[in-house]
Formats: C-alpha cells, structure tokens, sequence
C-alpha cells in the first residue's frame, strides 16, 4: 500500500468527497476486509457495499488485496490504495469537491483516532513512575492543542519542519528492534479556521504586550 495517492481525476475526488465511501477507505487503510466484513460492520445489505466497493476499486482507490477459500467459499480481501489521498494541483478548480474531500478524511480520521484511544490499555495513559513529574518528557503521551496567527510562510516551513521529524523518526522506527521497542500511536491535524478554536483574554493579551 502507497503512503500517498494523488487523486488525478474528477470522479476519484468526488468518490472521496462522498461520506460512506471515505468511512470505507479508512477502515480499507487500517486492514483488508472482506465486501461480507464490510456489510456486517456497517449494518447493510451486502450488494450494497459491493457497489460501492467495485466503484472504489473502479478509480483505483480500492485493490483486492488477497483471496482467501473458507468453507468451499471464495473470500475477497480489500485494501486501500494508499494510507493517504490528496488532489491533485489540476482538480483545485473543483474548490467544493477538494474542500469536502480533505474534510471528509480528517473526519475519518478523528473517528479513526477516537476508536484507537477507547481501546488503547491503561497504561498507555499513566505511568506510575511518572505520573507526578512537571517535565513533558517525561510524560507518557502527548495530548496537545493550539491556536497560532501564522503566515503562509510561516505555515509551510512548519509543515517542512513537521514532515522531516516524522520522516526521521520513521527510519529511526524501521531500524529498532521490536524487542527493544514499544507501539505509538501518532495523529496530527493542523488547518485553517475561520473563527478561534479558544476564547483568549484580550485584556490580558494587551497589557502583556
């Protein structure tokens, strides 16, 4: 599976614009499933889901990844393309379907992020030896959110910045023994807002400055 699939045509955007096929994208990224997998998670008739699995597949968004025979029967394996979809410079014209469609996977992956914190053990939230200290690198997970007044420049050389450390902690992870290591799980989202995330203290704000 690719990390990223540049999205070149009309028809594969709006695919991924469309809420149910984008939740069935995401859940493609995480593991192969089967059309019948599919139908019972979502609660649907199973012609349904192979509809929309055969217009995925269509567009190259979705590959059969493996067949598998159980009880005389044929089992079909699907997989998203990639980890990751982005459109294409030409298809910006398109600003609704681009905008919905970047929408719809950072929701997916809210929901995605969601099910991974439920389900993560206790542990991975408290550490005895550590809960009480003040310093955050010593602290056993990172919960972080902010707000910033940035340019446009200033925006892309944190996007340089971010994309380079998680590239270098990727070789780092590629190269260390599972032995030796443990799991982390890692989310990030950062977009612009129209309106503040958080109230500040204009008062405050102002004498400090």
């Amino acid at each position: 599976m690719a990390m990223i699939k540049t999205l070149e045509t009309y028809e594969q955007l709006k695919a991924v614009s469309d809420p149910f096929r984008s939740q069935i994208l995401m859940l493609l990224i995480e593991k192969p499933m089967t059309g019948q997998q599919l139908a019972e998670y979502f609660d649907l008739p199973r012609a349904k889901i192979h509809y929309h699995l055969k217009e995925l597949q269509k567009h190259e968004l979705v590959d059969l990844s493996y067949t598998e025979e159980k009880g005389g029967i044929l089992q079909k394996f699907y997989r998203a393309s990639a980890s990751g979809f982005y459109p294409d410079p030409s298809l910006f014209p398109n600003t609704e379907e681009v905008s919905e469609s970047n929408r719809q996977m950072l929701l997916r992956m809210a929901e995605k992020e969601r099910r991974v914190i439920l389900s993560a053990p206790s542990d991975a939230f408290v550490d005895q030896a550590l809960s009480s200290a003040s310093d955050y690198e010593e602290w056993p997970l990172v919960g972080h959110m902010s707000q910033m007044h940035l340019s446009k420049e200033d925006f892309i050389e944190w996007k340089k910045r971010y994309f380079a450390l998680m590239e270098e902690f990727s070789e780092r992870s590629n190269q260390t023994s599972c032995e030796n290591a443990s799991l982390y799980y890692f989310h990030s989202t950062a977009f612009e807002i129209d309106y503040p995330a958080f109230e500040t203290d204009t008062k405050k704000d102002q004498k400090d400055n």
